[in-house]
């Protein structure tokens, strides 16, 4: 997905243009295509260039401009769920290859920010778990222990505490977790574009993949009719695209909110924090300019689809961290980001089920950043070499029997998903829609996604979502149609923002009056 709001317009741009880049217009060849031009894209291209590969990078919006201008940049290898969790998911040996991989991509990105000497405000902190409000003494005492315990296991430094210096939380409990780091992500990965196209790679922009053609060299064919032809490719994007059911129903998107506000100099030490909620709430600071740092609170997951109440989640984000930190001073940016959280808490990095020469990098599990540094890793290793020592940890065609639980929960969305074909339409009338509104609207067996943009524009489309069918519903937050089921995103006009989507949404024709009389018509006659 493509920034398009300035509402809710990234942090990480306030002081950074994304990088420009050319329209694919003719054909090219070469050892390695890279689909997604994001961290995971990015870290992929740049070692596999480093070993000797030549590598063509493609995305369907601006560089840079989709999900990894939308984090919150914190470099903790320490898993998204509890170490905990992931020790009981995947066995000790696993999740000690989870933990080593984790911190090997930190380690890496601090490599290249010190052979390139990147100015993006690279450092190491600490990290520290503290108690959730509703927490009392003997809960929070608990949370430590079993991930203190954990951790030891995976080969995780961690201590045991009191205090953090948030209001309220100065003697609780806690565990310190030594050598995080965090930084500026669009600061490093211009400085790594630069270098990947000073080596010979190329990028281009705006240059959606439209076919995939597998075989002894993959062919993809991008918007306007130009090809690329590779020996390997690699889907780097939020979801793949060159997959339908395998990858999809092992993971699940969900929507993260994240504020910046503006903070005197020394009021809080900087480190990464986080809570022991579910989901979690999440802090860190990022220096500034003058007296004043900003500082970066994030939280307030859903599953992606399934509410539009950004505002109220927003309002909730900022009363939670004013109650914590007092001195926070003015709001300075608003965004929101998609995260797809696997059943095993890992991401799927390597070659695609049943591929030779096709490679997959996804499901980042909240831990995009590091996830991203290490399919760089990963990948080159797949790639030039043949195996990796981690890549039983991101298998894509691993089936975890200890997952079976959270596989059908998270798939029970598709299910209720469908459902909705039989559910009367969530508007009546499209021509009551205002700026910024969106809406299904039933038009007999058929269920329309009927949208007016912020300049007033009528929109009409098949609420189908053109991957497996899905009901897509409005996000007035990000202006955009997004899918429940596999994390598809569609603009007000219908085109593709994020995959596996690869077609827009399907037109319908009509003016606004016509479908309003039409629904009209229908809900008296019993249709609905």
């Amino acid at each position: 997905m493509n920034v398009s709001d300035e509402a809710t317009k990234s942090f990480w741009m306030k002081d950074t243009e994304l990088p420009s880049a050319p329209q694919l217009e003719q054909d090219v060849r070469c050892d390695v295509a890279v689909v997604g031009v994001g961290m995971a894209g990015v870290s992929i291209a740049y070692e596999l260039a480093l070993a000797g590969q030549s590598v063509v990078l493609v995305d369907r919006g601006r560089l840079l401009g989709g999900m990894t201008c939308r984090t919150t940049a914190h470099l903790a290898p320490i898993c998204d769920d509890g170490l905990s969790e992931l020790v009981k998911i995947r066995g000790e040996d696993l999740a000690r290859g989870f933990q080593e991989s984790q911190q090997a991509a930190v380690d890496r990105i601090e490599e290249h920010v010190s052979d390139l000497e990147i100015d993006c405000d690279f450092r190491r902190l600490d990290g520290f778990l503290f108690p959730a409000a509703w927490m009392d003494e003997n809960e929070a005492t608990k949370q430590c222990d079993e991930e203190y315990e954990a951790a030891g296991k995976v080969g995780a430094i961690a201590d045991h505490g009191r205090g953090v210096p948030l209001k309220g939380h100065e003697a609780a409990p806690v565990l310190r977790y030594p050598d995080q780091a965090t930084f500026h992500p669009l600061k490093y990965l211009r400085a790594l574009l630069d270098d990947f196209r000073e080596r010979g790679g190329k990028a281009f922009a705006e240059s959606a993949v439209t076919e995939i053609e597998e075989g002894e060299q993959i062919r993809l064919r991008v918007e306007g009719g130009a090809t690329i032809t590779a020996d390997n490719a690699v889907f780097a994007t939020n979801s793949p695209v060159n997959t339908v059911v395998a990858i999809h129903s092992k993971m699940a998107p969900y929507r993260t909110y994240a504020m910046a506000f503006e903070l005197p100099k020394a009021t809080l030490p900087d480190a990464l924090y986080w809570d022991m909620d579910d989901p979690y709430y999440y802090v860190r600071l990022q220096p500034g300019e003058g007296d004043i740092d900003y500082l970066i609170a994030g939280g307030r997951d859903h599953k992606s689809g399934e509410a539009d109440d950004g505002s109220a989640r927003f309002d909730a984000l900022d009363a939670w961290i004013r109650a914590l930190v007092p001195e926070l001073g003015e709001e300075a940016a608003r965004w929101s980001g998609q995260v797809l959280d696997t059943i095993d808490y890992c991401g799927f990095i390597g070659r695609n089920p049943g591929s030779k020469n096709v490679f997959i990098a996804t499901g980042d599990s909240g831990q995009g950043i590091t996830h991203g540094a290490l399919a760089g890793l990963l990948i080159r290793d797949l790639v030039v070499g043949g195996s990796s020592v981690w890549e039983e940890v991101y298998a894509p065609d691993r089936k975890p029997p200890l997952a079976l639980v959270n596989y059908v929960s998270e798939n029970l969305t598709a299910l209720k998903n469908f459902a909705e074909y039989l559910l009367p339409g969530e508007i009546k009338s499209a021509a009551d829609l205002e700026p910024g509104q969106g809406g299904i609207l039933r038009d007999g067996l058929r269920k329309l996604a009927v949208c007016r943009d912020q300049n007033g524009g009528m929109h009409m489309h098949s609420a189908s979502c053109t991957h497996l069918g899905c009901i897509v519903h409005w996000n007035s937050t990000e202006q955009c149609w997004d899918c429940p089921c596999h994390g598809s995103q569609f603009a007000p006009d219908g085109a593709v923002l994020n995959g596996p989507a690869i077609r827009p949404l399907s037109p319908r024709t009509g003016t606004a009056s016509d479908w309003s009389k039409r629904s009209h018509a229908q809900s008296h006659s019993g249709a609905d």
